[in-house]
């Protein structure tokens, strides 16, 4: 039976519906909207850097608008909507899904053998963490002493109750109860979520089943190298997912489709595909302006964004200042179902200011041509008047009351943006 074709503007478009971008800023933020959107992507990418605001902040705003940062702490830290664990990267995951992930923390006792010679080792210093954190409730790393070893740098440069905390935290014997000006506080999983123990484990093959169907979900259509890519933990072998997928065909939980214009083989949920249909019916893949975080779920496996909108993205955060291209901490600017460009901005606090350090447009929308899409046209001016919109957004989010913008590529399109945050709210300049 031959596949069934599939354009790839409507891989795109239920891609970004899935992500909770076919209409960003549309509506507020709730608790059931944010359970229903990380939900729907797998997980809110967690990331330390804070030149402008912390990751998952970032994520919700791009698609609520601004809302209280103390608010969606309390959903997660004490009402546990959600809960830290590994998913892309470090990530907030609904509880709801603990029964799955259960069954990867219970699995990576035996699947990361990295371990194995430093728990040998140490062994008396990971029954001491516990037993610490059994006797004092919920506790940091600057709550305990310990000595750096000797040699090497990065992670393997941790103290070892540092090791210790990472290790009972993966394989679940302790959980993140709560961040203090963004530090992690431990304490026993069944402390921290009462019902976690209790929950009926999942069997290895269920967990594989499951990650693969939520990856599935979250992308509308994946290849296998998407799949790999996008919930990147657990790293399964090849044969592994493949024995899994040939299973999940085998049974019609999903089927082989065939994408117009991007060769190789291509999966979707067999309950999508109505989706995927009315996805490449739509007359545009979204609707609205809004910037994306670097660690954004919708940009985790970036080959996959270069083929679905034609963007070539990458983080520059680690790239020495004089090679950087675009800028230390560049924002996508998604509108109306298009990346348009990016945007290098940093929140000056104690100014109270957004500054934009570079605005940088796509070539061919500084020229008014035809997206990489190839479908319709985009009117320079609209979506102009929506990036100085969702800039004036960024910076009521980041307690900015006036919006600096420095240099913008190509020049001529500085003065139409600098007027249209001038007409929409805060000082631009």
């Amino acid at each position: 039976m031959p596949r069934r074709r599939v354009p790839l503007r409507a891989v795109a478009a239920l891609f970004l519906q899935r992500q909770h971008l076919a209409r960003p800023q549309a509506t507020a933020l709730t608790a059931k909207r944010l359970g229903r959107f990380v939900e729907d992507v797998g997980g809110l990418q967690l990331d330390s850097i804070n030149v402008l605001d912390r990751a998952h902040y970032l994520t919700v705003w791009s698609r609520f608008g601004p809302y209280d940062r103390a608010w969606l702490d309390r959903l997660v830290y004490r009402r546990r909507l959600l809960f830290e664990y590994w998913a892309h990267a470090a990530c907030l995951v609904p509880t709801s899904t603990l029964p799955w992930w259960r069954r990867a923390m219970l699995d990576y006792r035996s699947r990361h053998t990295g371990w194995s010679g430093w728990l040998r080792r140490n062994a008396k210093v990971l029954s001491t963490v516990q037993a610490a954190v059994k006797a004092n409730g919920p506790m940091g790393n600057a709550d305990f002493e310990g000595r750096r070893p000797a040699g090497g740098g990065g992670w393997w440069s941790w103290r070892p109750v540092q090791h210790a905390l990472h290790h009972l935290w993966m394989t679940g014997a302790l959980t993140i109860h709560s961040r203090q000006h963004f530090q992690k506080r431990y304490d026993l999983l069944e402390r921290a979520m009462p019902d976690a123990l209790a929950i009926e484990q999942v069997s290895s093959e269920e967990f594989q089943r499951w990650h693969l169907e939520r990856s599935l979900h979250a992308m509308g259509a994946a290849t296998e190298l998407d799949l790999a890519r996008y919930l990147t933990f657990p790293r399964f072998k090849p044969r592994t997912r493949r024995a899994a997928l040939g299973s999940m065909l085998e049974q019609g939980e999903i089927t082989e489709i065939e994408i117009e214009g991007a060769p190789g083989r291509w999966l979707a949920l067999t309950n999508d595909l109505p989706a995927l249909a009315r996805a490449g019916r739509a007359p545009a893949p979204s609707v609205g302006t809004t910037l994306l975080s670097p660690f954004d779920s919708l940009m985790w496996h970036r080959d996959r964004v270069a083929r679905l909108f034609g963007f070539d993205y990458r983080i520059e955060v680690y790239t020495p200042g004089p090679k950087r291209v675009h800028g230390y901490y560049t924002l996508p600017i998604l509108h109306h179902g298009h990346l348009i460009g990016r945007v290098d901005a940093k929140s000056r606090r104690a100014e109270r200011q957004l500054e934009v350090r570079h605005v940088h447009f796509e070539p061919w929308f500084a020229a008014s041509g035809t997206p990489p899409s190839g479908r319709g046209q985009v009117d320079r001016d609209e979506a102009l008047a929506g990036l100085a919109k969702a800039l004036g957004s960024l910076a009521a989010f980041v307690g900015a009351d006036e919006v600096e913008i420095s240099r913008v590529t190509p020049r001529q399109l500085r003065a139409p943006l600098a007027q249209g945050l001038r007409d929409g709210g805060p000082n631009a300049s």
